[in-house]
């Protein structure tokens, strides 16, 4: 039992098999103040899985663990020494510095025996307004929830929190420089940019996003990278001048031929990008989780000792995957997971004891991560009367160093797929200290 664990969190996660989720409140949650009928349909036909009808439990303590484990990375990134080993094996668009810090930063954990370990970050990290909607919509159902159920963040809140981070984001690049008579100019228009975004599974939260934006006074567009164009100083799509573009693409250095005008707008500095290329480098690249865990590198760039201590116990060692170790790697892989540098979605990622030997060859091509294995913890479900043991994760969204909202992904299988019955977004309820 890990000190940042509650006993009574892991005795929930056993035990309480309750139906949370109350699906009428969620429909009205989705619905914005409007008729959700059709969003929730649309999640319902294609999506069956993405919501859990349970809720998560997890320990003040650990929550605050995490917290501190993300604050010292943040303390190392901070460092222009950080800046410029890890710029150095970016894509060229990562160069470029702006202003934005990047919205909705990812930092995924599992539950370990010794605490929160950190897996991965992403900076496109996906889920953040379906879950705020989802807090909405949670219930009751026994007095042990009853006593944790105010644990779940105010949608409320978290929703004008985000708005007000893209807001953020606009003043930070604008400023006042761009108004009338020296005053703050306008945030007028957003465009929600994915490759062929309603095909994508977490569509139903762009349209989310669009009605948020809305509901504020700012237009907003869900398009692909193809149908802006950039020309006389400014992004358009259509005959609309885009301000911001709220960026849900992969290709985390807009390198590819479909996102030429993008990338060109952003690199003139004619259109505000969140989150971009730098900020992807900067955190998520996998590769450099193999730098934060490395104590004589973080030794060498000056890393506080306490905060070292904080990194190397709270990440999972990490090491590049290199032909000339091939030996080595195939030895231990059984205690090693496999992820690409600049992977998402766990696609392409492989748990060591499931990997051939076709595929490790394919690793050892460049380009790959060797992660200690941390075995996700487990919160057991009822699904048609059965008890069912789902893996679980945790994901802290973060802006600037501040934990915005903590939620769970349950699943079966080796990564987060949401095809599992009874998986899915999951509420973090916090369970206090004083409670175990």
């Amino acid at each position: 039992m890990s000190k940042e664990c509650s006993v009574i969190a892991e005795q929930l996660n056993r035990n309480c098999q309750c139906i949370s989720l109350d699906r009428v409140a969620l429909t009205r949650a989705l619905a914005g103040g409007e008729s959700g009928a059709d969003l929730a349909a649309l999640i319902d036909a294609g999506r069956p899985n993405l919501f859990s009808d349970s809720a998560v439990f997890v320990g003040a303590a650990c929550l605050q663990r995490m917290a501190d484990i993300i604050a010292a990375i943040e303390s190392v990134v901070a460092m222009p020494a950080w800046r410029e080993r890890v710029l150095a094996w970016a894509p060229s668009a990562a160069r470029y510095a702006p202003k934005a810090s990047g919205v909705f930063l990812g930092y995924d954990f599992h539950l370990s025996p010794g605490g929160p370990q950190l897996i991965e970050i992403n900076t496109n990290a996906g889920g953040g307004l379906l879950n705020a909607a989802l807090a909405q919509a949670q219930k009751a159902c026994c007095e042990e929830v009853s006593a944790v159920l105010p644990g779940v963040h105010p949608a409320a809140t978290i929703e004008q929190d985000y708005v007000d981070m893209f807001i953020e984001e606009w003043r930070a690049e604008r400023g006042t420089n761009g108004g009338t008579n020296g005053g703050e100019a306008p945030l007028r228009r957003i465009a929600i940019v994915d490759e062929r975004p309603s095909e994508q599974f977490l569509y139903p939260e762009f349209l989310l996003f669009q009605k948020l934006f809305e509901r504020h006074g700012i237009a907003a567009v869900i398009c692909d990278p193809g149908e802006l164009r950039f020309e006389g100083g400014a992004l358009w799509q259509g005959g609309e001048r885009i301000d911001l573009v709220y960026n849900r693409l992969t290709d985390f250095g807009l390198d590819a031929p479909a996102n030429a005008a993008l990338r060109e707008a952003y690199l003139a500095g004619a259109v505000v990008v969140t989150p971009h290329s730098r900020a992807h480098a900067l955190y998520a690249d996998k590769r450099n989780l193999t730098l934060l865990t490395d104590e004589g590198f973080l030794a060498e760039l000056g890393v506080d000792a306490n905060v070292r201590a904080v990194l190397l116990g709270g990440i999972p060692h990490t090491r590049l995957v290199r032909r000339e170790d091939a030996q080595d790697l195939w030895a231990r892989r059984k205690q090693l997971f496999f992820k690409p540098a600049a992977g998402f979605g766990s696609r392409a990622a492989y748990r060591g004891e499931k990997l051939t030997k076709r595929v490790f060859e394919e690793t050892l091509e460049g380009g790959y991560i060797a992660q200690a294995l941390v075995p996700p913890s487990e919160r057991v479900v009822g699904v048609e009367g059965q008890r069912i043991g789902l893996k679980l994760d945790l994901r802290n969204f973060v802006y600037r160093g501040r934990v915005q909202l903590v939620i769970a992904r349950l699943y079966q299988g080796q990564t987060t797929n949401f095809r599992t019955a009874g998986g899915g977004f999951a509420p973090v309820l916090t369970v206090p200290k004083g409670l175990g």
